[in-house]
């Protein structure tokens, strides 16, 4: 397995890297779909590579990568393994959240210590959960008490990025690490789709939070810049989507030329030179190059916003958040149709079991339904019709 040097800062140094992670994911992502679990020889590959310190600045000994080209990471792993780029993908959030909701003093060792101890992180966050109490334990410090749900890559993580609400109704989100006593990771993750993200459950029984582990200062949505949060959460939905919809149409591709037989009614010696095959083709190329523009152009806003920091206004927030919602929509239902209408262009024989090529739009189908895009279209029709922008939360 190759790994990234310290100097690399170019997309082309770890170019090879990240197609060597590819080739490894790909090997047995069919059987892995089937098998679901906790994927730790994937995971470990994914430690050993690098990659997990590409967000991190060099000044912290990461490798200083932009969110453009980290996401551009998350996309080509989704093409062959979107349960794996999620994994990737959250870490780098997680990294993300810690810089944009607390303090130097506090996310600076995190940071190095990410890079030197290949931290992998995991995430008992899900803020629509009410399950989690924290209670003051009479000090500077609380008690995490209750259960989390939808909680992924908790399952072989080194430090968790958890949250409850207080007896005010305050949501507190605090970093712990993942061995600490009283957190417990159910393995009851067995769904359709994403079937090695380990989305289940967390138990928390009296966990200690130190004051210090809470990122409260400047806290969860609390400026401009800090929510950028969740636009790039949504950011990384979409190149997830963008990712398996492409790797949808490899994969159609490769059967198609290989594979599919030509309709009796048809006069194409072949279905490459099937004009119904080839159609179907250019519609599936035109949706993903339209995606892939709104997406491109997305995370370059992002880019432009991150390098603000607190500079960043409310209107630039606001106009990243439209470019990101275009992208979210654009990703989910170019990659939507492409899932479930490959199979015209790849015939009967593709629905074997074996292929699994149906794990492609339960993947997709899975991840869309957590985050409905009808209300994404809905905050687009609310900036075209009377340009407001989106409310600020943990979804927009």
């Amino acid at each position: 397995m190759k790994h990234i040097g310290a100097e690399a800062v170019e997309m082309a140094a770890w170019q090879p890297v990240v197609e060597s992670v590819v080739q490894e994911l790909a090997r047995t992502a069919i059987a892995r779909d089937r098998a679901g679990g906790t994927a730790l020889h994937e995971r470990r590959v994914l430690r050993d590579s690098g990659l997990l310190a590409l967000s991190v600045p060099r000044a912290y000994g990461g490798h200083g990568a932009t969110w453009s080209d980290t996401l551009a990471v998350v996309r080509r792993l989704a093409q062959v393994d979107s349960s794996l780029a999620h994994l990737f993908a959250f870490h780098h959030l997680h990294l993300a959240t810690v810089r944009l909701f607390g303090r130097p003093q506090q996310w600076e060792p995190w940071l190095e210590q990410t890079v030197s101890q290949r931290w992998f992180w995991g995430n008992a966050l899900n803020p629509l959960d009410t399950g989690t109490r924290a209670e003051s334990n009479g000090a500077d410090g609380w008690h995490f008490v209750g259960r989390k749900s939808f909680c992924s890559g908790a399952a072989d993580s080194d430090r968790l990025l958890a949250s409850a609400f207080d007896a005010q109704g305050r949501l507190l989100i605090g970093v712990v690490p993942t061995a600490r006593e009283g957190i417990v990771i159910l393995d009851d993750w067995d769904n359709m789709g994403q079937r090695q993200t380990d989305s289940g459950t967390v138990l928390f029984e009296q966990v200690k939070v130190a004051g210090d582990e809470i990122l409260a200062d400047p806290g969860p949505l609390s400026s401009p810049f800090a929510c950028l949060r969740p636009l790039l959460a949504q950011l990384i939905l979409a190149h997830i989507y963008l990712g398996l919809g492409e790797g949808a149409i490899g994969a159609a591709r490769d059967f198609t030329r290989e594979s599919t037989r030509s309709w009796v009614a048809s006069p194409a010696s072949h279905p490459t030179e099937d004009l119904y095959v080839q159609g179907h083709y250019g519609r599936f190329w035109l949706a993903i190059e339209g995606a892939s523009a709104l997406v491109e152009r997305a995370a370059g806003a992002f880019d432009v916003a991150w390098r603000r920091e607190a500079a960043l206004t409310e209107r630039e927030r606001g106009e990243v958040a439209i470019a990101v919602a275009a992208a979210k929509v654009s990703s989910a239902q170019a990659g939507l149709d492409i899932t479930q209408r490959m199979f015209e262009v790849t015939g009967a024989r593709a629905t074997t079991a074996a292929l699994r090529f149906d794990r492609f739009w339960r993947n997709l189908r899975v991840h869309t339904l957590h985050d409905p895009i009808d209300y994404k279209i809905r905050e687009l029709g609310d900036w075209a019709l009377n340009e407001r922008f989106p409310t600020p939360s943990f979804y927009s």
